[in-house]
């Protein structure tokens, strides 16, 4: 996090942080974290409270509105986003329990002709499509269907570990259907399940706008008798008319990209039979997390052994350029993307390419175009006889062709971290060395925005990069493609991690599991400096990190694991460090009392206790009338403790003395005892 990032604050919401503040109260200095809110309001937060504050994660160009302190705003978009939070999990929570009742006849187990079938793979299967192999193995030898979702970036094998499940359920004698958003995925789809399956008594048809009416009705027909095993097609097999005779399995490619209607016929079929959904969208581990017994995920996070990083370069416009480009991928026998997202200007800029290069056959494709030509162009350039594809970011996902290794991007100074990711990703699916080159105008003033998601780009371009990437934009459309695209909208007005938080603990409320009770997170004003020193540790990310991380610690363990690291990275610990472990250590304690506050000035250590403190009145009465007479409680539930002539140093081992006296800690380490 550096100082103009936003923020967010649970209980006050979005700001701007403004970095680490050294500040001095009652003449003791101490640092703060400073937020920024709207009308220009200031908030500093003790070091020792960071476990309030979240970093804002929102789509890539999304400027959030910042809140302002006192108002009432914050906790409306909170409530709005819970009520929506809710409808989603209360959806995914019926699925999982409809699918908990219903059974099926486990699969057969798999068999020599399985294994025979695998061996066939002309790769090595990475580790982690073995494990994501295993995961469905063990799902198809239980009794309830199953609903997982394979994850992993463009081009890692996820339809191989597909075939597999298909190869299972196909052989014993249960249907598959292969549900594609694009008509051209689904040739493609067919043309590999064909190419992998032709030794195997199987028959496989694809159903989609190029067959005929006449070819079509006929599929149906097979399909409904059981005469196909393996149907692939588009929306088209989710028509009514296509009824299937023992559909067993599932198969969905990119989910997200499929109409309202056509979820709805989808969650009716997830409750019944077997599903298998396939998505290059990166997950990230938290919203993993909060998903954990709804959805069941297998993560594909390792490239195929021969894959290459992407070759990324950033280059002023120049003809030059663009055509030793193209020609070095023409003269290897490859083809090129030339991505131009204006469609006013898409064809001036298709014939300065047939200028530039005029031995290269030339199509374009933009949205505004009908169907049927995007199609038909599409086809072309899949068949290799287009050598160049002009396009706007339409063919951001979804199209697998090996041949096409450079990717040339005007004006990609306008294009989002995730955009240019995926668009990238068109290339670089062979053996070959792949391309993208990332084109800005000459002389161009970048934004400090621009400037970062371009360098990022850059600096992840191994294969896999994406699930990098994903600590920032790619975080949102995991979210939206998983859960819905509307939800996006929920997770921009209270950022990322707020949401995915919100969303487990609703997941858990509606399962029926019991929740930890809202803790109270007490306040500690003891007058004495707790920080680290920035002589000690002078990287200010690296303190606020370690701020972070002392703040949400838990247990003793945790932070005698932290004390231990900042020793051998550091060396011997700063008083002021001590002090800042110890004052989390008397917040643990305090938690356990149900208390809100404790101050320590010159004549009094004051405790103030919620009404529903378990303190023991006899533990009170004792500590007064033994060690420490003039010990008081008011009505109000404060507690007065007389402090004794002490030095500064000494205000925390008093404190630690008084909490014992309340809670005894029996078996608490000693280690590190003043």
């Amino acid at each position: 996090m550096t100082e103009g990032d936003f923020i967010v604050h649970k209980d006050h919401g979005i700001g701007i942080y403004l970095g680490l503040q050294k500040m001095s109260v009652a003449e003791i200095e101490n640092d703060f974290l400073l937020i920024e809110y709207a009308e220009n309001d200031r908030l500093y937060i003790p070091v020792d409270r960071l476990e309030q504050i979240q970093r804002y994660i929102g789509p890539d160009g999304y400027t959030p509105k910042l809140e302002r302190l006192g108002g009432t705003s914050w906790e409306t978009v909170k409530e709005r986003v819970k009520k929506s939070i809710r409808d989603v999990a209360e959806e995914l929570v019926s699925i999982y329990a409809a699918r908990e009742v219903v059974e099926r006849e486990v699969f057969s187990p798999p068999d020599r002709l399985y294994e025979e079938f695998c061996a066939a793979f002309e790769y090595e299967e990475t580790p982690d499509q073995v494990r994501a192999i295993e995961d469905i193995h063990g799902d198809m030898a239980q009794e309830k269907p199953m609903d997982r979702l394979i994850c992993g970036d463009a081009g890692f094998g996820k339809t191989e570990v597909a075939l597999r499940a298909s190869f299972r359920a196909a052989m014993d004698g249960r249907q598959v259907a292969v549900l594609v958003p694009t008509t051209i995925l689904a040739e493609q789809h067919y043309q590999t399940f064909v190419r992998r399956l032709q030794d195997y008594p199987l028959r496989i048809e694809v159903l989609n706008r190029l067959k005929t009416r006449k070819e079509q009705a006929a599929i149906v027909e097979a399909v409904n008798r059981g005469a196909v095993d393996i149907v692939i097609g588009t929306h088209r097999i989710l028509q009514k008319d296509l009824t299937f005779r023992n559909l067993g399995l599932v198969i969905i490619d990119e989910e997200q990209r499929f109409g309202v209607t056509h979820k709805e016929r989808l969650k009716k079929i997830r409750t019944l039979v077997d599903v298998l959904t396939l998505s290059a969208t990166p997950i990230p581990r938290t919203l993993h997390l909060s998903l954990v017994g709804i959805r069941d995920l297998s993560i594909i996070n390792t490239p195929p052994e021969d894959r290459q990083p992407i070759r990324t370069y950033v280059l002023e416009f120049n003809e030059e350029t663009i055509r030793e480009a193209i020609r070095h991928e023409l003269n290897r026998h490859g083809q090129v993307f030339f991505l131009h997202d204006r469609i006013q200007s898409i064809f001036t800029m298709a014939r300065l390419l047939e200028k530039l290069v005029p031995e290269a056959n030339i199509g374009v494709v933009h949205g505004r175009m009908k169907p049927g030509e995007i199609e038909e162009t599409m086809v072309n350039f899949v068949k290799g006889h287009l050598d160049i594809l002009v396009c706007t970011t339409i063919v951001a996902s979804g199209v697998d062709i090996p041949s096409a290794n450079t990717m040339i991007i005007n004006r990609a100074d306008r294009l989002g971290l995730s955009q240019l990711y995926q668009i990238r990703g068109r290339v670089g699916r062979s053996r070959e060395e792949a391309f993208a080159y990332l084109l800005i105008p000459k002389g161009a003033m970048l934004s400090r925005d621009a400037q970062k998601r371009l360098q990022t780009l850059i600096d992840f371009s191994e294969p896999g990069s994406g699930f990098r990437i994903a600590s920032n934009d790619l975080e949102i459309r995991g979210t939206g493609n998983l859960l819905g695209t509307s939800q996006s909208g929920h997770v921009s007005a209270v950022g990322y991690e707020l949401y995915t938080e919100l969303m487990e603990k609703t997941i858990r409320e509606l399962k029926g599991e019991e929740l930890p009770r809202e803790e109270i997170k007490a306040e500690i004003h003891l007058g004495i400096p707790a920080f680290i020193p920035e002589a000690y540790m002078t990287d200010e990310h690296r303190r606020l990190l370690t701020y972070k991380r002392i703040s949400l610690a838990r247990t003793e363990a945790e932070l005698l694991e932290i004390r231990d690291e900042l020793t051998d990275c550091y060396g011997f610990i700063p008083p002021e460090v001590d002090n800042l472990l110890h004052t989390i250590r008397l917040r643990h304690q305090l938690e356990t009392l149900k208390s809100r506050k404790m101050t320590c000035d010159s004549q009094y250590l004051t405790i103030q206790f919620s009404p529903d403190s378990p303190v023991d009145p006899g533990k009170i009465l004792l500590l007064s009338r033994t060690q420490m007479k003039g010990t008081k409680l008011t009505p109000e539930l404060k507690l007065y403790i007389p402090v004794p002539k002490l030095p500064d140093g000494d205000r925390i081992r008093f404190a630690r003395e008084v909490l014992n006296a309340l809670v005894p800690q029996p078996g608490s380490s000693t280690k590190e005892e003043k």
